[in-house]
C-alpha cells in the first residue's frame, strides 16, 4: 500500500482546480503550515496564487489559493534571475 503526503495531496487537488482556503487545506488534509507548504510547493514550480474573494452571502472577503498561469512579466524575471545566478 502507498501513501500519500500531504503536499502531494494539496497539489494534486490545486492541479485538478480545487481553490482552497488556508483553512480548508489544514482541516482537509491536515497541514499545520500552510505558508510554508505553498511556498514548497511554489518552489516546485507549481504557479500558486492566492487571489481574494468575497461572499456573496454575507460580503466577507476571504483569499483562495489557486492554480494559475503565470505572466509573461513573471516568466521573463524568472529567467532574468537565473542568467544573474
Amino acid at each position: 500500500m502507498t501513501t500519500t503526503t500531504q503536499t502531494a495531496k494539496v497539489a494534486n487537488a490545486l492541479v485538478n482546480g480545487a481553490q482552497l482556503t488556508a483553512k480548508q487545506i489544514t482541516s482537509r488534509y491536515g497541514v499545520k503550515s500552510v505558508s510554508s507548504l505553498i511556498s514548497k510547493l511554489r518552489s516546485e514550480g507549481l504557479s500558486i496564487y492566492l487571489n481574494k474573494r468575497v461572499s456573496s452571502f454575507d460580503g466577507e472577503s476571504y483569499m483562495k489559493y489557486m492554480i494559475g498561469t503565470p505572466t509573461r512579466a513573471v516568466v521573463a524575471a524568472g529567467y532574468k534571475a537565473l542568467r544573474s545566478a
